[in-house]
């Protein structure tokens, strides 16, 4: 994917930084450019700073220093109610003692938006989550899911470039979420409107976005698309943070080109890529995905790596069988293997080999 540049902004944040008491920073100098029509989830642990960038977009937290842009021009000293941003939160927000028709009205109101053209974008928001029918009902009378549908048609219905949502799935039951992800990034991307989310579920990250700023400790780790997040972490943070992930400890022997030989903590040497280490002597934290990992020797590929392993626990979960290992001194290596008619199930006790190819292992920060 192509660098994005300042030149394709929509949002932009321009070092910006926010701190509360005036001493410690909860978001330290941040530069990120969100191009139209994207859709970028903030993800990462609590008190990381992704929901106090939020804030600050909407308008409801000020910049401590830096600038924030829209379209082009700066939105620091405008209010929240003149930012033309539609926004859905988790606790819904929506007014008890009105309808939900009423509660879509309600933004077109503020906007001075005519009557009969009110009620047509009230429909016509209404039909969008497929709730047509419930414009009658007040949300004491809805559902959660129901109740979370007519907050996003809320933040729709006049048709506003930008959407923010604060973790607004949270408070739905796994299925439910499921299906919510689906219609939100399939709305989004039919309506074209950008959308900037805030979560800190990885799955949910993963599968809506087009592109993932991971945020820790007040500063974006990494910023990527789904899969080279997955794929290609560039420190241990990400690697551990998103989905599951195996880390051996090790020195760094030597690097040539783009390998490293590191020697793990056990004694074994492995070929790992070198990504966040430059030189021999360091100490580095190897990563390889469970999924990366065979013990089926008819399936090693060719010049795969192979170390002792044994057997702690073999879990059959239906589609794949999750196997934790004592790998190198640690007892907490996972394999994940597609349940196939050829795979072996493992008993605990048992010594096997374990196998996987050099590319697929990083050496990271220690």
């Amino acid at each position: 994917m192509a660098e994005i540049s300042s030149s394709d902004a929509f949002v932009e944040f321009e070092r910006v930084q926010k701190s509360y008491d005036g001493e410690t920073l909860v978001v330290k100098d941040l530069n990120l450019v969100i191009p139209k029509g994207e859709f970028l989830t903030m993800l990462g642990p609590s008190g990381s700073g992704k929901t106090t960038c939020l804030m600050m977009l909407a308008g409801f937290e000020t910049a401590t220093h830096g600038d924030i842009r829209l379209a082009g021009r700066s939105i620091n000293n405008i209010p929240p109610h003149k930012r033309g941003i539609g926004m859905v939160f988790q606790n819904y927000a929506l007014f008890p003692h009105m309808t939900v028709a009423e509660n879509l009205s309600f933004p077109l109101e503020v906007r001075k938006i005519g009557k009969s053209d009110r009620e047509a974008k009230v429909r016509r928001a209404l039909e969008m989550v497929e709730m047509g029918a419930f414009g009658g009902r007040r949300p004491a009378q809805l559902s959660g899911g129901q109740q979370q549908r007519i907050a996003l048609a809320r933040a729709l219905v006049f048709e506003p470039e930008l959407v923010l949502m604060d973790e607004p799935l949270g408070a739905l039951d796994k299925q439910l979420r499921e299906k919510m992800q689906f219609e939100i990034t399939h709305l989004a991307h039919n309506l074209g409107i950008t959308v900037v989310y805030v979560t800190h579920d990885q799955t949910e990250a993963l599968t809506m976005s087009d592109r993932v700023a991971v945020f820790n400790d007040g500063v974006i780790q990494q910023l990527a698309p789904p899969d080279k997040l997955y794929e290609e972490p560039e420190n241990s943070f990400v690697a551990q943070f998103i989905g599951e992930n195996n880390t051996l400890e090790g020195v760094v022997k030597e690097i040539s080109g783009d390998t490293a030989l590191v020697q793990l903590d056990g004694g074994d040497l492995i070929d790992c890529k070198p990504i966040n280490v430059s030189r021999p002597g360091q100490r580095t934290r190897v990563s390889i995905r469970p999924e990366r990992v065979e013990y089926n020797k008819s399936r090693l590929q060719e010049g795969a790596h192979t170390l002792k392993a044994e057997v702690m626990e073999f879990i059959y979960m239906g589609d794949i069988f999750r196997t934790r290992l004592r790998v190198a001194g640690h007892d907490d290596f996972i394999i994940k293997t597609r349940n196939a008619p050829d795979q072996v199930r493992l008993q605990p006790g048992q010594q096997i080999e374990i196998g996987w190819l050099p590319q697929d292992c990083r050496a990271l920060d220690a």
